[in-house]
């Protein structure tokens, strides 16, 4: 099972409210807008690992952390973020971050 974090971005919002407007107009059933978002969370998380190269840098202070259900949660104050060339300061920040490994990969390494 995929992640559904990125279902709350303006892609995912887009699309939500796209099969929201099918599923009125009666142009699709809800079990398949179902399907389609289920499709979208494994899309967006196997493009983001497999896609993505770049790196940036952060530093901040840490103002609160927390890790449930294998997620972590941090939330840092006056964060600067710094890719090569480029410098983007923030008084605030969230990040959340989840194990990445499929659960396919997880099994082959338990039984290691």
């Amino acid at each position: 099972m995929a992640y559904q974090l990125y279902r709350n971005t303006t892609l995912g919002n887009s699309l939500q409210e796209s099969l929201d407007e099918l599923i009125q107009t009666q142009q699709i059933t809800p079990q398949l807008a179902l399907q389609v978002l289920l499709q979208f969370d494994k899309a967006i998380n196997t493009a983001l690992a497999n896609r993505v190269r770049n790196r940036v840098n952060f530093r901040g202070s840490l103002n609160t952390y927390r890790f449930c259900d294998n997620v972590w949660t941090f939330v840092l104050n006056d964060v600067e973020f710094r890719e090569v060339t480029d410098l983007v300061k923030v008084d605030k920040v969230k990040i959340v971050a989840c194990d990445g490994k499929s659960e396919s990969m997880q099994n082959k390494l338990d039984k290691w």
